[in-house]
C-alpha cells in the first residue's frame, strides 16, 4: 500500500493482517492477534492495543527484579499471571536456576496457543522449557487455592490496577485479592505487579496488607531507554 511520496521518495505503509481472534471468558470481550512484517498485536475490539512485541521492556524486567530477589533458593516455584507475549516468561526462566518451576495462568485458551504458534519464536519458544507449564484459568483461581505455594507472584494482567479489559480482574488488586497473594507466598517471597501506568493508592493497599513495598518505573523498551513509562511494584512477604 503507497501511502504517499515525501521528497521523491515512496513510503511504503505494510498493512496490520488479522491472524486469529478469540472470546475472553467471564466477562466477554474479543481479543485479536494481527501482524504487521515481524511485528505482532494483540488488540481488545473496543479498547486499543494490549500489547506489541516491539514493547516488551519493562514486562522482562517484572520478571528479573523479582527473580533478583530469589538468589540463592532451592527449587524456586514462581506464578505468573498473564502469559502475553511469553517476554515476562522467558526473562523469569533465564533469570532462574535450573531447579525452578515456573506456572503461568493464561485465562484465554487462545493464547496459549498463539505463544505455541506464531508469538513462539519472539521470547524464544518459552513454553518449550521443561521448567514451564500453562495452566488456562483465572490466576485468582490458583491464588485462593494457595497456601505458602510460590516464591513468587508476578501480575501482568489488564493494565494492571486500574484495570482497562475485564472487571472480574479488580479483585487481584482489590484487599481480598491482595491477601490471597500474601497467603500463597512462602515467607522471603516476592509479588511482582505490572502496570501501564502510576496507581497513586497501590503501594499503600499492598502496606496495608503487610508487604514491604518498592516502586520502580521502568521504560517500555527496557535496555534502549525508549518508550512510555511503565509502574512496577515488588512487594515482599518478610513473615
Amino acid at each position: 500500500m503507497i501511502s504517499g511520496e515525501k521528497s521523491g521518495l515512496v513510503t511504503i505503509m505494510i498493512p496490520w493482517v488479522l491472524l486469529d481472534s478469540a472470546t475472553i471468558p467471564v466477562d466477554g470481550g474479543e481479543l485479536r492477534l494481527y501482524r504487521r512484517a515481524e511485528e505482532f498485536s494483540i488488540r481488545i475490539v473496543g479498547g486499543g492495543e494490549l500489547m506489541n512485541s516491539r514493547v516488551h521492556g519493562s514486562e522482562e524486567a517484572l520478571a528479573e527484579l523479582a527473580c533478583a530477589r530469589l538468589a540463592g533458593r532451592v527449587r524456586p516455584r514462581l506464578l505468573i499471571g498473564g502469559l502475553g507475549m511469553g517476554y515476562t516468561l522467558a526473562a523469569a526462566l533465564k533469570n532462574l536456576g535450573s531447579d525452578g518451576e515456573v506456572v503461568v495462568a493464561e485465562l484465554v485458551a487462545a493464547v496459549v496457543e498463539w505463544n505455541r504458534g506464531p508469538l513462539g519464536a519472539l521470547a524464544g519458544q518459552p513454553l518449550a522449557d521443561a521448567r514451564a507449564g500453562a495452566q488456562v484459568v483465572d490466576v485468582a483461581r490458583l491464588l485462593k487455592a494457595a497456601d505458602q505455594d510460590y516464591d513468587a507472584i508476578l501480575l501482568d494482567v489488564d493494565n494492571g490496577p486500574e484495570g482497562l479489559t475485564q472487571r472480574s480482574n479488580d479483585w487481584l488488586y482489590s484487599a481480598a485479592g491482595l491477601n490471597a497473594a500474601f497467603s500463597a507466598l512462602r515467607p522471603g517471597g516476592v509479588l511482582g505487579v505490572w502496570s501501564a501506568g502510576p496507581a497513586p493508592d497501590f503501594a499503600d493497599r499492598l502496606r496495608q496488607r503487610g508487604f514491604e513495598v518498592d516502586e520502580v518505573r521502568v521504560r517500555a523498551r527496557g535496555a534502549v531507554r525508549k518508550g512510555a513509562w511503565h509502574t512496577l511494584w515488588l512487594a515482599g512477604r518478610n513473615a
